[in-house]
């Protein structure tokens, strides 16, 4: 699980069955400012290290308590669409996510190759080349960026 910010509470929902499989199901508060907003964190109870999955859809609410009693109202069949809600999500976004990683890797190759030259570890003209090849690579990808987002061109 990763780590909380002071106006950030995660509480306990309920354990369901969803396809066969146990999840604890816990509600994830935090406060923006303005309202207290939740989510849900969907964990496989036969996993002690699951980090989870999140249903990015929100329930809102004036306080922390109104969100716990939204989230333990709903019913199995209503966590069930909800999980089912986060595994689409996390499918949908996970193209994207490798992509912005791939980007993130070449533009720290792209930094160790500067860094390399200016140190006088490889030829200028070596390095320019690799320099070139690396910034087409993520001309590339970042035109690959809009497909994977979902956004039609």
């Amino acid at each position: 699980m990763s780590a909380m910010n002071e106006d950030e509470e995660e509480l306990f929902v309920a354990t369901t069955e969803i396809d066969g499989h146990t999840y604890s199901v816990t509600v994830r508060i935090e406060f923006d400012g303005i309202e207290h907003v939740g989510h849900l964190q969907f964990r496989d109870a036969d996993w002690e290290d699951d980090d989870g999955l999140r249903d990015h859809g929100t329930i809102p609410g004036r306080t922390r308590g109104d969100i716990l009693a939204a989230a333990q109202a709903l019913s199995d069949h209503d966590l069930a669409l909800r999980h089912r809600r986060a595994v689409a999500e996390r499918r949908r976004f996970s193209g994207l996510r490798q992509l912005t990683q791939e980007v993130l890797a070449q533009i720290r190759y792209l930094n160790k190759v500067a860094t390399s030259m200016r140190a006088g570890l490889l030829d200028v003209d070596e390095a320019a080349s690799e320099i070139a090849s690396t910034e087409q690579r993520l001309h590339e990808m970042v035109g690959q960026l809009r497909a994977w987002a979902g956004v039609a061109s």
